[in-house]
């Protein structure tokens, strides 16, 4: 008996060797092919997402707050007119200027201070002629800076960019040109003719 289980187990083994060698081989190559490929699609991936977030970062900006540029202004349909944005920029332009005249001010006030003696009596008329010169233009830029204070103080009440006579628009190519404008193109015309009119 256990002679015919040890020739049964002879038997069986090349019998299972040769089912083994006739199976069709597997191929581990091929099956790995396919995972080798996802890493590339994968780096390829973020593309998109950096170019959507590097359209987003305008709006991002706008967002936090950061003045547009001029640029920008001018490119905004007039649907848009005197939005947040708009009002942000000219209220940002107002306060710089108000900044650079009341620093003017300051020098001006410091220079006609200082008490410089002059032999030559010319050269005194000149220094008095320069500074009669200057006094004029901060008077000037202290009704300026009246204005400015007006308009900020409009921005403010959500007025700024319209005309106080008509109601209408005033244009934002006037306003870059004249931050202070109070009157559209029109009322004003009307006005410096009838100054005309009451000056002759």
């Amino acid at each position: 008996m256990a002679t015919a289980k040890k020739q049964t187990a002879k038997v069986e083994t090349p019998a299972k060797k040769a089912a083994t060698s006739a199976a069709p081989p597997k191929k581990p190559a091929a099956a790995k092919a396919a995972p080798e490929k996802k890493p590339a699609a994968e780096a390829k991936a973020p593309k998109p997402v950096a170019k959507a977030a590097a359209k987003a970062a305008p709006k991002a900006k706008k967002a936090a707050g950061q003045v547009i540029s001029e640029a920008e202004l001018l490119k905004m349909p007039e649907k848009d007119y005197m939005n947040a944005a708009q009002l942000a920029f000219f209220k940002a332009r107002l306060e710089s200027m108000r900044e650079d005249i009341l620093e003017n001010a300051r020098e001006t006030g410091e220079h006609l201070k200082e008490n410089e003696v002059f032999a030559d009596p010319n050269d005194r008329a000149t220094v008095e002629e320069e500074n009669m010169l200057e006094q004029r233009v901060r008077d000037r830029e202290r009704k300026l800076l009246k204005k400015i204070n007006q308009a900020l103080g409009r921005i403010e009440e959500g007025e700024y960019g319209f005309c106080l006579e008509t109601g209408e628009p005033i244009g934002v190519a006037r306003l870059l040109a004249r931050p202070t404008a109070e009157l559209c193109i029109e009322a004003q015309e009307k006005h410096e003719r009838m100054e005309k009119l009451f000056a002759d």
